[in-house]
């Protein structure tokens, strides 16, 4: 029997495998529920915009066709829909793709890479595949400490910092003054990416345009998504805005015609259309508000959020609260394999929905509290 551990490379033994969480099928098979609420997961839950899944099918007939690999349509429509030439988009099979492109193409074993915590797991995940050496900042308060994260680069003199906008899984949006101050604290050699898979949940009116600091001349890769405003998270597809100077490089390690055929049509048909995202976005921000007026109801404090989704502390046991709520045909992202024991994030979805995860889980939690208790 062949041992596998002797031949794969050193970095990789302890590592493991990025671990979402169980399936959805497994965990209603285990409580006898064929119905539950998947607020686990951040996916848009108000699903794609109208037209885009006929869209999307109809391009099945194509399906014994590979996609066209230059995906020019698509990066022409993306490059309209936020302001700069196609040549500066990079598509591909969703952003969990685009980190591990770009942890290939920059990374060599034994450089530093800045991280802040919380935030999403893969960006430690990649780099530790790399061969890098990731070194963590905390988040005083759930917001990402800037100021930390610059002078952690510097001390390190990293190659990459990692840094999602609004953050998941706090939800918590940077400043444009701080951004500012960061960039120019950072080393000059350091690379920084910006995960903003959440930014079309904020108006555009509030967000940093980070393309301006791209055409300035910063080593700056911006990282975007169709999985969650417009609903295709299962069509996995997303890009990169980068230099067009830096593009080539990213092709060189990135899968080829690693884009399929109804993610592209379906990518383009969710484009050009401002006025129904602004629909989705407010529609999203309601039910937010719902949510934590639910939760702030019941007893507890959901930090602010500016994604689809809320942050809020229980300081019960996360899997007893997690299965109660599972119960009840709700499943939700547990603390604990956030690197945050005694919260729990919630996905926002419809209000209904969310009127009854609201009542559901400070009943949840008197139980959990209720069983814990001395006898």
């Amino acid at each position: 029997m062949t041992d596998w551990s002797r031949l794969i490379r050193p970095q990789l033994l302890d590592l493991g495998p990025y671990v979402p969480g169980p399936s959805l099928d497994e965990l209603k098979a285990s409580v006898g529920l064929d119905d539950v609420a998947k607020l686990n997961w951040n996916e848009g839950l108000f699903g794609p915009l109208p037209g885009v899944l006929e869209a999307a099918a109809a391009e099945l007939d194509h399906a014994w066709e590979y996609p066209e690999h230059a995906y020019l349509e698509l990066r022409e429509a993306i490059g309209a829909e936020i302001g700069v030439a196609p040549d500066w988009i990079l598509p591909g099979h969703g952003i969990q793709t685009l980190i591990l492109t770009l942890a290939a193409a920059f990374l060599s074993p034994g450089e530093r890479v800045v991280v802040p915590e919380p935030t999403y797991g893969l960006y430690a995940q990649a780099s530790c595949a790399a061969g890098a050496v990731v070194q963590r900042v905390a988040s005083p308060e759930l917001r990402l400490d800037l100021e930390s994260i610059a002078d952690a680069a510097r001390r390190t003199r990293a190659r990459m910092v990692w840094i999602c906008d609004p953050n998941n899984p706090t939800g918590s949006l940077l400043e444009p003054s701080e951004w500012a101050v960061f960039l120019r604290a950072l080393p000059e050699d350091c690379v920084v990416v910006a995960d903003e898979a959440y930014i079309d949940y904020v108006a555009p009116d509030a967000r940093l345009r980070r393309e301006d600091d791209i055409a300035a001349g910063r080593p700056l890769v911006v990282l975007r998504t169709f999985s969650k405003i417009f609903g295709l998270a299962g069509l996995r597809l997303g890009y990169a805005v980068a230099t067009p100077g830096l593009i080539p490089y990213l092709q060189t390690v990135q899968e080829p015609f690693n884009l399929n055929r109804p993610a592209l049509v379906a990518g383009l048909a969710s484009l050009g259309r401002p006025n129904e995202v602004a629909e989705r976005r407010a529609l999203t921000a309601r039910a937010r508000e719902r949510l934590t007026e639910g939760l702030v109801g019941g007893g507890m404090r959901p930090l602010p959020s500016a994604a689809n989704f809320v942050l809020v502390r229980h300081g019960a046991d996360d899997a007893e609260l997690g299965h109660g709520l599972l119960r009840r045909g709700f499943l939700v992202r547990s603390g604990a394999g956030l690197g945050l024991p005694g919260w729990a994030r919630i996905t926002v979805g419809p209000e209904p929905i969310m009127d009854r995860v609201a009542a559901a889980l400070p009943a949840v939690l008197a139980e959990v509290r209720h069983n814990a208790a001395p006898t």
